[in-house]
């Protein structure tokens, strides 16, 4: 990546000496522990709109943060100013900080124990040698393929292509000491289709950590073009309770909020929905949820977790059970558990399906609502009442009939788990959950 704000990698060295040197200023003010980062990230956005340039952003940022106990107090401080003053300003803050703070029983380090040892090379860097001038034509071929798909394609939110690439290094007193950088590259596109007056939007969007394994440009525009026009012409429709079915992109969301339910915040707060649900059966038999946090170039993939703990692969459902909390130290302490290695969140769940991709499920279902995209944000992540407005379709006799809007769906997360009749195999790899469609036996739909 070129890029002329800054220098085009991160210095690892640089990063670690820093964590190091904060570290040791920590311990000449007496902290009985500290841990600190660093990082560095540098990135290219380019968006283009009706065939011309509509922004392009560089980004070059840098930080470095301490945090510090003492007596069980806690206090923390970072700075973007890398010199030897700001770094021993923001020890010094932090220390006084910590004195002002109450004390927590449960507050300190994860167990030297748990620390990774000799952390594996995760194949996350795939640096993208590209230019403003290359990205601002990927984004105008990708527009201009969306644009051309259909004349009912009449305006545009244009297309971007992203870079970045960024570093971080974490240390703290126990000795440990490392860092590991990571690329992202993304292509997205979002078009306006018009017909009777009535206008949708739709988008489609790649992103990998290796940009050869991106759609192409043509292909990203021409996808959001048809699911943009295939929305014209939508419906409402009669309230009913039907099955439904979440297309992979808006099921692993689905699939999110029991992994929201289970972090150990939400769990020692008592603000879960599946509080102690640890040994329940939440899911039907055939549901399974894996943790493979070491998935080489995966978008969720770690060899240690935000305190420096040693990440493995781990069963989170088995057999629709669920086996445990995501913890992180000072969640597991709250809860006399231990760290699962996720101080930071999940690292690449995996949902294993039992049936085929979305054609074959639309024929298992029938009849019934697919589900391409949810409006709002109506969850309750106490409760786990749940209610989404959606944009989709209505399927009849296993086939997509028309294009539905004005919808909502609704249900409760604890019954709806229980209601998943199929998964797909056809998995979206593009988040930190790779899920494939989700199929519901029977959902209220609130139509007219």
């Amino acid at each position: 990546m070129n890029v002329t704000a800054g220098r085009s990698t991160p210095n690892q060295r640089e990063l670690e000496d820093i964590v190091s040197m904060v570290l040791e200023r920590a311990k000449e003010h007496g902290v009985d522990q500290a841990e600190a980062a660093a990082s560095f990230d540098i990135g290219l956005t380019a968006t283009a709109r009706l065939g011309e340039v509509e922004s392009l952003e560089y980004t070059n940022d840098r930080g470095v943060g301490i945090t510090v106990f003492k007596d069980k107090k806690k206090g923390n401080a970072s700075t973007s100013d890398f010199s030897p003053g700001a770094l021993q300003e923001i020890v010094a803050k932090a220390c006084t900080f910590a004195s002002y703070t109450a004390a927590d029983e449960f507050a300190g380090l994860a167990d030297p124990d748990l620390m990774a040892q000799d952390p594996p090379d995760l194949d996350l860097v795939h640096e993208w040698d590209i230019d403003s001038g290359e990205a601002i034509r990927i984004a105008i071929e990708c527009e201009d393929a969306a644009r051309s798909y259909d004349k009912r394609i009449g305006n545009s939110e244009g297309a971007t292509v992203g870079t970045s690439s960024s570093i971080r290094a974490y240390g703290n007193t126990h000795g440990f000491l490392a860092s590991f950088p990571k690329t992202s590259h993304s292509v997205s596109c979002v078009v306006v289709g018009e017909e009777d007056g009535h206008m949708e939007r739709d988008y489609w969007y790649s992103a990998s950590r290796d940009a050869s394994l991106l759609q192409s440009p043509a292909e990203i525009g021409e996808i959001a073009a048809r699911r943009t026009v295939d929305r014209l012409g939508g419906r409402k429709i009669e309230t009913v309770d039907a099955p439904v079915l979440f297309a992979p992109e808006i099921a692993r969301g689905f699939i999110g909020h029991a992994i929201s339910a289970i972090a150990g915040g939400a769990q020692y707060r008592r603000s879960s929905f599946l509080l102690n649900a640890a040994g329940e059966k939440i899911f039907p038999d055939f549901v399974q949820i894996q943790g493979r946090p070491h998935i080489p170039g995966g978008m969720a993939s770690a060899p240690y977790d935000a305190e420096g703990v040693a990440t493995s692969d781990r069963d989170i459902v088995v057999d629709g059970v669920l086996q445990g909390y995501v913890l992180s130290s000072y969640s597991a302490r709250r809860l006399g558990l231990s760290t699962t290695g996720n101080a930071g969140g999940a690292h690449n769940l995996l949902v294993p399906g039992n049936a085929e991709g979305l054609s074959s499920m639309l024929k298992e279902m029938g009849k019934g609502l697919l589900v391409q995209e949810l409006i709002g944000q109506g969850v309750n992540a106490v409760t786990g009442d749940y209610s989404r407005g959606a944009v989709g379709y209505w399927v009849e006799n296993g086939e997509i009939a028309y294009p539905v809007h004005e919808v909502t769906i609704a249900g409760n997360l604890r019954d709806l788990y229980q209601r998943i009749v199929a998964i797909g195999n056809d998995q979206d790899l593009r988040g930190g959950i790779r899920c494939g469609s989700v199929l519901i036996d029977k959902m209220r739909i609130a139509g007219s």
